[in-house]
């Protein structure tokens, strides 16, 4: 990053701005990688999804229709789906407090399933911004693979999208995006071969491009095999073979014949090599065939990485299997000095879960596939090559059938000479889409302007969130609704809280909304070094103080008391269930993060943590307690309110146990036990109260089995079912911290 000046872009921009990017590039120009560092080194909190399981699986994320529950079937703008969701606390909790979404492979997604994301992030978020005011880091070439429309998702979707691509979501076109263009190539070196790959790309290659192509195809290769040049032969079949090298097609139908044909033509034993799979793991998402039949002379291709520190194979390395019985295998690659001992590797399903302790995001495994990290390759898919580098192929790209596939196909290859064309390549079947030319054109002068604000909009981040600090609209909203919500239903049975409601309303306005206003011009009329002064932040301090204890003493109670309210009428009961959980996470999110800046002050990382801290705590919490009202009294200086965790440790203090804590408080167990433990290494709690002694030796019998650093999902599958994964999180770091100690 520290030498590529997008690179370096791409990272302000995710980093120190709330814009939102897209990163596309070339083929080779490093995208993954970035997407790796900014998951790895990124304060904000991210998440990364893809369109395919496949894709999935190599970014390290989970699909985009696993992660938000949505239907295979096309989204259309508008309809109502909140029937087809249905998020548990937890993922509502992860969803919340995400900062930036990363997706993978935007080229792939359509644009319906863009929308469609943005309808979870709103329902889930801010209702009122698009993809619920989540930055988005969208990754991919749009010169590579294309949505999948079939014919019935297309009749369904023309009248509302004139293009299937991503940049025709009606969501996104409600944002500002920076697109930024990966220009270094990393994959291949040849300055004449990447202008030829740039052509392709571009959907119009010269003659001189094409001919170049087409002096590697099978014709030529033959004609220099017979003058004694070339490794290809020809084949019986009249097709072109060549060692260590991998035919790429258009088909799936004509990759497997192809495999099929070449291992039958061995002579030898063939031995089929069974995966194991545990948990759950959909089918389409496997690495590889779940029944792998191989024999002696196959041509394979590694798709995993040698997690073994001697790196002797890489996803997408040609061989042939060499020694080969039921219980041992080797593969011999060009260039090596001998066989590799090729051993079964495992992928793991994932999915996202929220630490209690730590109330950090973490991939929580769901299922493994155990199986030889290997598959034929005397063929494969263009659309499976995406992403891999290959030193040989041969191209079998005639029968193209969408934007793209003869693109991703020739720019697999590190050098033009380690290419060879099935056949001479025909002008017709690099098909061009005019929708995105006519976006890349857009986007190429879009993207100038953004790069050139950027000083700009990484100061202007820090005015950005502390006007979303003192933006109290999202509460305002809702209490009109509610207000609304009770004219209609209950001006008559509850004409108190009716008034009460009403009343709220019109001192929100007062007091929080019209003061707000008069901080938000405040903040809009101030230099940047006037908002980093000492006596602004003190002054922020201050105001966010005030805000805390207004919103408390106006919304609490008649939000209590709506919580008791019974009707028998359906569609009142039904509204009333929606908006006040709406409400009351509304308001007490905003409340925790207006005590923890005036306690803690305000700066971008404090903002930016705290603020995801307070949208768990506020799904946390199970109630609203009502606050009494309070005489006026001379101003004093305050002491700072204890911390949730002090709380939990005074009551442990009183003889209670964590069950009757977590009751009393209205939290989970696990909260409270994770309060606890903070306690174990200074004496104040005892670890036997926290996981019982009888639990402690079962889990530490599964330790000696399988090691305290298995995933907690291993451990407890071997524990007795009355042992909870909060108690084997909480061994395992009882453990370190001895360890440490």
């Amino acid at each position: 990053m520290e030498r590529n000046k997008e690179l370096r872009l791409a990272w302000d921009f995710v980093e120190n701005t709330g814009r939102s990017i897209f990163l596309t590039g070339k083929a080779g120009t490093g995208k993954t990688t970035f997407l790796k560092t900014v998951v790895e080194r990124s304060r904000k909190r991210p998440i990364v999804v893809a369109p395919t399981g496949v894709a999935a699986i190599n970014a390290g994320g989970v699909t985009i229709h696993s992660f938000f529950q949505l239907p295979l079937s096309p989204y259309v703008p508008g309809a109502k789906v909140e029937s087809k969701f249905d998020f548990g606390r937890e993922k509502r909790k992860i969803i919340a407090s995400i900062d930036l979404l990363i997706i993978d492979e935007i080229s792939m997604v359509r644009a319906d399933l863009l929308d469609a994301i943005d309808s979870v992030l709103r329902r889930f978020r801010d209702h009122y911004q698009p993809f619920g005011g989540v930055q988005l880091l969208m990754i991919g070439d749009l010169g590579q693979l294309t949505p999948v429309v079939t014919p019935e998702d297309e009749q369904v979707l023309k009248p509302f999208y004139s293009t299937p691509y991503f940049f025709g979501s009606k969501a996104l076109q409600q944002i500002d995006y920076v697109t930024i263009q990966l220009e270094q190539v990393y994959r291949q070196q040849d300055a004449s071969f990447i202008e030829v790959l740039n052509q392709v790309r571009s959907g119009n290659p010269s003659q001189e491009a094409l001919d170049k192509l087409n002096a590697r195809s099978v014709q030529s290769q033959m004609q220099g095999a017979s003058d004694g040049n070339s490794g290809v032969r020809p084949a019986s079949s009249g097709k072109a073979k060549q060692d260590g090298a991998i035919r790429l097609t258009t088909h799936n139908n004509l990759a497997n014949n192809y495999n099929e044909t070449e291992l039958q033509k061995l002579p030898g034993e063939a031995y089929r090599f069974h995966a194991e799979v545990s948990g759950t793991f959909p089918d389409y998402a496997y690495p590889t065939a779940e029944v792998l039949v191989l024999k002696k002379g196959a041509q394979v291709m590694f798709v995993k990485n040698d997690p073994t520190s001697e790196h002797r194979y890489y996803n997408g390395r040609i061989g042939h299997v060499q020694d080969i019985s039921q219980n041992m295998l080797t593969v011999y690659c060009e260039g090596d000095d001998e066989a590799i001992d090729v051993e079964p590797l495992e992928w793991e399903n994932t999915r996202y879960a929220l630490n209690e302790k730590t109330h950090e995001i973490e991939s929580e495994v769901q299922g493994t596939f155990r199986q030889l990290p290997l598959r034929l390759a005397w063929a494969i898919t263009i659309h499976k090559s995406q992403g891999l580098t290959f030193d040989r192929a041969i191209i079998d790209a005639n029968q193209s059938f969408a934007p793209g596939q003869v693109y991703v196909a020739l720019s697999r290859c590190r050098t033009l000479e380690g290419l060879t064309l099935a056949a001479p390549l025909q002008s017709r079947a690099i098909i061009n889409d005019a929708r995105v030319d006519s976006y890349i054109a857009r986007q190429e002068s879009d993207a100038r302007r953004s790069i050139e604000q950027l000083p700009m909009l990484k100061q202007e981040y820090e005015r950005h969130l502390l006007l979303q600090l003192f933006d109290f609209r999202p509460l305002l909203y809702a209490q009109e609704s509610m207000v609304r919500l009770f004219a209609e239903f209950f001006y008559h049975s509850h004409s108190a809280l009716n008034r009460m409601h009403a009343q709220a309303l019109t001192d929100l306005r007062q007091k929080v909304i019209d003061v707000s206003q008069k901080w938000q011009q405040m903040i809009q009329a101030m230099s940047i070094a006037e908002l980093r002064s000492e006596d602004f932040l003190e002054r922020v301090k201050r105001g966010a103080e005030y805000f805390a204890d207004t919103l408390d003493s106006l919304l609490s109670e008649p939000l209590e008391l709506t919580a008791k309210v019974e009707t028998g009428n359906k569609q009142a009961s039904r509204r009333l269930s929606n908006l006040l959980p709406d409400e009351r996470q509304t308001l007490l999110s905003k409340r925790y993060l207006l005590v923890r800046i005036a306690e803690l002050g305000f700066t971008v990382n404090n903002y930016l943590k705290e603020k995801q801290m307070s949208m768990l705590d506020a799904i946390d919490e199970r109630s609203l307690k009502p606050r009494r009202q309070r005489q006026p009294k001379p101003k004093v200086k305050k002491e700072p309110k204890p911390k949730t965790w002090e709380v939990s440790l005074a009551l442990y203090k009183q003889g209670k146990k964590p069950e009757d804590i977590a009751k009393e408080r209205g939290l989970t167990i696990g909260t409270i036990l994770g309060h606890l433990i903070r306690y174990v290494d200074s004496g104040e709690v005892s670890f036997d109260d926290l996981v019982s002694p009888e639990h402690q030796q079962g889990i530490l019998k599964v330790f000696r089995l399988i090691g305290p650093t298995a995933d907690t999902t291993a451990v407890k599958n071997l524990c007795p079912p009355d042992v909870t994964y909060d108690e084997i999180r909480f061994m395992m770091s009882h453990l370190d911290s001895l360890h440490k100690g």
